[in-house]
């Protein structure tokens, strides 16, 4: 069961990984599925909480940044503040998909992507 947990885990990242860089050369519409796809992958069968550390970590690692809002907003709110900016991000990126804003719909995951990693 691990093993599938990890492979599965192995992918997820993959797809979060190749998202960023399609972001980073503009290819919004792209890095806009490989997200999707990813979240899809994560939310269809309930982890572990070591496997879900790992993903943190690897958010962490992709969004690190010198000067990060995100970050020192996180500090200063709870748990349940930051599900709520979570959901409304998650529910943002849904609306400008369907307005086919791709950059906008990509945007929003990432941010939301931020309030979750460590």
């Amino acid at each position: 069961m691990e093993d599938s947990d990890e492979l599965i885990l192995g992918n997820i990242i993959k797809l979060t990984r190749s998202s960023e860089k399609k972001f980073k050369l503009g290819n919004f519409k792209g890095a806009l599925y490989d997200k999707m796809k990813a979240n899809a992958m994560l939310k269809s069968k309930s982890y572990d909480e070591k496997v879900i550390e790992k993903y943190r970590e690897e958010l962490s690692c992709l969004y690190s940044s010198k000067f990060d809002l995100i970050f020192d907003h996180k500090q200063k709110i709870d748990k349940i503040k930051i599900n709520k900016i979570v959901k409304m991000l998650e529910r943002k990126s849904e609306e400008k998909f369907k307005n086919l804003d791709y950059k906008g719909a990509i945007k929003a995951l990432r941010r939301a992507e931020k309030y979750m990693s460590n």
